[in-house]
């Protein structure tokens, strides 16, 4: 499958951002979705996944009730809805796919990669 990420930009600190992953190639049933963030000179750090099929979500701390995923079957596609963002949430960010019976936080467990979309939020 292959994955393009969109959305990025701009925003004010307090502001929001709709990141889209739009999935290419072949459905995403046979997948789980997740995002994924990264400065210069740190290690990708996961922000939020999902199960294509149920829609069950997690998120990491940092972005907890503020970041909600959804998701657009007839679209095949994933978004990551970015509320009340931070300038801690600056980063570069990523969408990835599993397999369906890979539900991880791990970047290493993920098969197909977005190319990335710039977050920059200012203070």
């Amino acid at each position: 499958v292959q994955l393009q990420a969109s959305g990025g930009g701009l925003v004010q600190a307090g502001g929001s951002l709709r990141l889209s992953c739009a999935a290419s190639g072949e459905t995403l049933n046979r997948y789980n979705l997740g995002w994924f963030r990264q400065t210069p000179g740190s290690e990708r750090e996961w922000v939020a996944r999902v199960r294509w099929s149920s829609g069950f979500a997690t998120y990491a701390d940092s972005v907890q009730g503020r970041f909600a995923i959804s998701r657009d079957h007839a679209k095949n596609t994933v978004y990551l809805q970015m509320d009340n963002l931070k300038p801690e949430d600056t980063a570069l960010y990523y969408c990835a796919a599993s397999h369906r019976s890979v539900f991880s936080v791990v970047a290493e467990n993920y098969v197909s990669w977005g190319q990335g979309t710039l977050v920059t939020v200012s203070s």
